[in-house]
């Protein structure tokens, strides 16, 4: 699970190549596929909207969302990558 560092946004890269989006309190929120190509990552949700992202030092950067692993202490401290 990728956590935005004030908890609000939870994403949840899925084994089939998928992914499931909280925001807030709503569950599923946004859902697509997901594909990673070296440290790139692109998304497609179910509505055709498409956002790209890269993970740098185990963070991932998401178009304007900073996600941590969710076990991750610099989640709750919202540090960036060099």
């Amino acid at each position: 699970m990728w956590v935005t560092s004030d908890g609000l946004v939870r994403q949840e890269p899925l084994p089939d190549g998928r992914y499931d989006e909280a925001r807030g309190s709503r569950r599923s929120a946004c859902t697509g596929g997901c594909t990673v190509t070296g440290s790139r990552l692109d998304h497609v949700d179910g509505t055709g909207f498409t956002a790209t992202g890269d993970i740098r030092d185990g963070v991932v950067l998401h178009e304007h969302l900073m996600l941590h692993r969710e076990d991750d202490e610099r989640a709750r401290q919202g540090v960036r990558p060099a």
